[in-house]
């Protein structure tokens, strides 16, 4: 017998709720990952933040369909927004629409990329197929001491 993942297993509203809470931290995660690098012409930062997005992105739609990765697409978008905006020193963690002839391209640039990146990599995710997110169950341990019954396939 195989088991799904413990937050798929659950009710529609504990998936919502865990959707909800790893697109907040995906979206505030990749938002602070984002500019690393980008000083240095080196955007790996931005590779990682589409990474954290992007799987996150995929649990939720292999958790809650494609309501679920709706969700997580409002809920994401609305961090990295609220984020991108001043805080209360004026200081910006998304800084973006400024030109400079000493501050290299992906510093003046990267910002966009990531906020508009991040909806992007979100949609494609709508549009494939549902096939596509089915995830492997993991064996159930039922014998007495923590082996997997013989009649299982492995």
């Amino acid at each position: 017998m195989r088991r799904s993942p413990w937050s798929h297993r659950q009710n529609a509203v504990v998936r919502t709720l865990v959707t909800i809470a790893s697109a907040a931290a995906a979206g505030a995660c990749g938002t602070l990952a984002h500019r690393m690098g980008a000083s240095m012409n080196i955007p790996y930062g931005l590779v990682l933040a589409f990474l954290i997005i992007g799987m996150s992105a995929w649990c939720a739609r292999a958790r809650g369909g494609v309501i679920g990765l709706a969700f997580h697409l409002i809920v994401s978008y609305l961090t990295i927004w609220t984020l991108a905006m001043p805080g209360p020193g004026g200081d910006l963690m998304l800084p973006i629409g400024f030109r400079s002839a000493t501050i290299p391209w992906w510093s003046q640039h990267v910002g966009y990329i990531w906020l508009y990146g991040s909806l992007i990599v979100q949609l494609l995710l709508l549009v494939c197929p549902k096939r596509w997110f089915r995830t492997m169950s993991a064996p159930v341990d039922d014998t007495a001491d923590g082996s997997v019954a013989q009649g299982e396939g492995r």
